[in-house]
């Protein structure tokens, strides 16, 4: 795939330190093995010494070597991240024993990494949920200035190259946060249609922010919504082409638009659909994956201070390269900003 060619030779041509916290998880191991054989980026993985080593044995995995091995168990350096810890935590009520405890946790230890400057980024999720991938890169790592809430992007490969942008479209927030304000759903508008650009390469990235409204045809709170975050992502924005309220068909299917929405840059055209809440943009995502037979890459985590982005369990090793040489794209642009 030509894409992720191209997402793959960008990192290994500026490698960045990508830790991974499932560091005895079977596919994250075979996957680090691969992106140090083919310098994709510099891997730190979490865990115990003896039993990553065993298992890079077990599985013939010869480059697993040149990766920096650090049990969260017995890390010389605990006391800088569980002070860190208990810094960034103690007006929430953290105790300096439960940050020592904290750190043990490869999650929180990765995250804290991250906050130090230690590593790049960070790709977890194969043997752990959501919430829980979620919840320190949230009290740690937090949310970039500006930036109120985090989402979780998909990139849709279609057959069809005529589709969106040569056969590609960005769902978004199809992850994280399940009822955005119209002030975040502005804010994922916005990181969508720079995810588009900066990491997926759509030159002309055209952000349609739907609803079952198209331009006042239904009157509702909830329409209300759509309109105020497309006002104010335009004004944040105004750069970008983005515009709503849309109906599906009328921001992708140009014979509907001229009729739905004839006087929109984006209606018709649309290459970035943000969905209003998690709830459509989780349904919609999974149902043209299943229904119109696309490729589904991420979630990619957007909003973020740093690049931490969360696999699904049932991910290939083929997947957890992927989402690595994308975080490390992530980390590159971040260090531009």
């Amino acid at each position: 795939m030509e894409l992720i060619e191209s997402i793959i030779k960008r990192a290994q041509a500026n490698p960045q330190r990508i830790i991974l916290p499932e560091g005895t998880e079977e596919r994250t191991l075979k996957a680090a093995d691969q992106v140090i054989e083919q310098g994709i980026a510099n891997i730190t993985l979490l865990g115990n010494k003896q039993e990553i080593e065993g298992m890079a044995a077990q599985f013939g995995l010869k480059n697993i070597a040149k990766a920096t091995i650090i049990d969260p168990e017995n890390n010389p350096n605990s006391k800088t991240y569980s002070d860190l810890l208990f810094k960034l935590r103690q007006k929430k009520g953290m105790t300096e024993e439960q940050a020592i405890a904290k750190v043990k946790d490869p999650l929180y230890l990765a995250c804290l990494m991250i906050k130090n400057g230690d590593v790049d980024g960070e790709v977890a999720g194969a043997r752990n949920f959501t919430g829980d991938v979620l919840r320190p890169a949230f009290q740690i790592v937090k949310t970039q200035p500006g930036v109120g809430c985090v989402s979780g992007s998909f990139l849709m490969i279609f057959k069809d190259k005529n589709i969106g942008h040569n056969g590609m479209m960005l769902f978004a927030d199809c992850a994280a946060t399940p009822n955005p304000t119209a002030e975040e759903l502005a804010q994922i508008a916005i990181c969508s249609g720079k995810t588009a650009k900066n990491i997926y390469g759509f030159d002309d990235p055209r952000v349609a922010i739907l609803s079952f409204s198209t331009k006042g045809s239904a009157k509702h709170e909830m329409v209300d919504k759509v309109i105020e975050a497309t006002n104010i992502a335009k004004e944040s924005a105004p750069d970008m082409k983005i515009d709503g309220e849309l109906q599906a068909d009328a921001a992708i299917v140009p014979s509907v638009a001229k009729s739905k929405a004839p006087n929109s840059e984006v209606a018709g055209t649309a290459n970035v659909l943000v969905f209003p809440e998690l709830e459509a943009g989780n349904i919609g995502y999974k149902l043209v994956q299943r229904l119109a037979g696309a490729e589904a890459i991420g979630p990619l985590l957007q909003g973020l201070a740093a690049p931490i982005n969360d696999l699904s369990r049932g991910c290939s090793v083929e997947d957890v390269v992927k989402l690595i040489a994308i975080t490390a794209n992530q980390a590159i642009e971040a260090k531009k900003n």
